[in-house]
């Protein structure tokens, strides 16, 4: 695994695409139980080498209901964006992860973690590439019929603070798919 991440850690293959340059983040280890697949890091985690550790990361640890120590112990939960640099500014956000990553280097990183239980899918492009035929017509549909790709996969909408919006037009999200995530993940590592 160490030498898995090494190459993660040091892969250039789309460099020429990315405005900041490559630092991939990613964090992982065999004993791991619990997957998270966002999207890819934004400037502050680019900065940092730190995964979510931004707004977006504080908000999905109060959603997951953990505290930092434990969001970032390695053998608990391991963090796979689906692309591992940040991508660039788009015109509403951050750009698409690269396409490269998740097919270059996720199998061979969820080969080395046979004690997975759950995979959380954050946002839209970890649901369509992991749930492919099953996602539904919206993010919205795909996170309300999160029951029905359980045990393995729980999706969410992406934590970030310009998705205040969705979560005032969807409180069903907090009071109820919420708590039953924490359910899931106190289930999983206690």
């Amino acid at each position: 695994m160490d030498k898995l991440l090494s190459d993660i850690k040091a892969c250039e293959v789309c460099k020429s695409h990315l405005p900041l340059g490559p630092r991939p983040v990613v964090a992982g280890h065999p004993e791991a139980k619990i997957v998270i697949i966002g999207q890819a890091p934004g400037t502050k985690v680019h900065a940092s080498g730190i995964p979510w550790d931004d707004p977006s990361g504080r908000q999905l640890r109060k959603w997951l209901d953990i505290t930092d120590e434990l969001f970032y112990d390695q053998t608990k939960i391991a963090i796979v964006p689906m692309g591992f640099c940040y991508p660039g500014k788009g015109k509403s956000g951050d750009l698409p992860p690269r396409p490269e990553c998740a097919p270059l280097w996720h199998e061979s990183l969820f080969d080395k973690m046979p004690a997975i239980e759950l995979v959380i899918l954050i946002g839209q492009y970890a649901q369509k590439y992991y749930l492919k035929k099953e996602v539904k017509r919206t993010l919205t549909d795909t996170v309300k019929a999160y029951h029905e790709y359980l045990p393995k996969y729980f999706p969410l909408p992406h934590p970030s603070p310009r998705n205040r919006f969705w979560l005032t037009k969807n409180p069903w999200y907090v009071d109820g798919v919420v708590p039953l995530l924490q359910q899931q993940v106190k289930n999983i590592l206690y």
